[in-house]
């Protein structure tokens, strides 16, 4: 979402550009905005690094560590050492659209621009009791934790002599059959067989 009114190319003085949330949007919003003189881009994120969310199943399955899909957002916006754009480490706690301010955890800034690229969340459609036992993978935190059941129900299935528990230790549900439902259901399957 853009909040603002239309930029005057006459005008010198810098337009303040706000992104909040470094994900792909985010960091393609920052990345296109830095290389124009005309704007001033901060951009805000509660994390310090660019998840690469497509091989969450990767480290989810012990295939990757989280170190391979996570970049410092700094990193990837210093190639940009003219006009680069200011990160905010911070989670953002409100919006104020009359007075054009980001409020977060080390104050408020104004802006003329707002991109608000923050993502979106898991949904247990009105089941909310379900993350307990089904975690989403969108987080590095997530991904771990399911590895973690994974490798455990493993470790348990090895010890186990009774045909029957083995198999209920070595059987899984994966809820969705999106990209990344399917990758973690192909990594399971790989990893049962290996």
């Amino acid at each position: 979402m853009i909040a603002s009114e239309s930029v005057n190319p006459q005008s010198h003085q810098k337009k303040s550009v706000i992104i909040v949330g470094g994900g792909f949007g985010g960091l393609s919003a920052a990345k296109s905005l830095a290389s124009d003189p005309c704007f001033d881009v901060t951009l805000i994120d509660r994390r310090n690094h660019h998840l690469f969310q497509p091989l969450l199943y990767q480290v989810a399955t012990a295939g990757l560590s989280p170190s391979e899909i996570a970049y410092p957002i700094r990193s990837i916006l210093s190639s940009r050492r003219k006009n680069r754009p200011h990160v905010i480490l911070s989670q953002v706690t409100g919006i104020d659209r009359t007075e054009k301010t980001v409020n977060f955890g080390y104050g408020e800034l104004k802006y003329d621009y707002l991109i608000l690229a923050c993502g979106a969340r898991n949904g247990y459609f009105g089941h909310d009791q379900w993350e307990r036992y089904a975690p989403g993978l969108k987080s590095i935190e997530q991904a771990t934790e399911i590895r973690r059941r994974i490798l455990k129900a493993f470790e348990r299935a090895e010890c186990e002599t009774d045909p029957v528990v083995q198999k209920e230790f070595l059987s899984f549900v994966i809820i969705g059959g999106g990209p990344t439902g399917v990758e973690l259901a192909g990594a399971l399957a790989e990893i049962a067989t290996h």
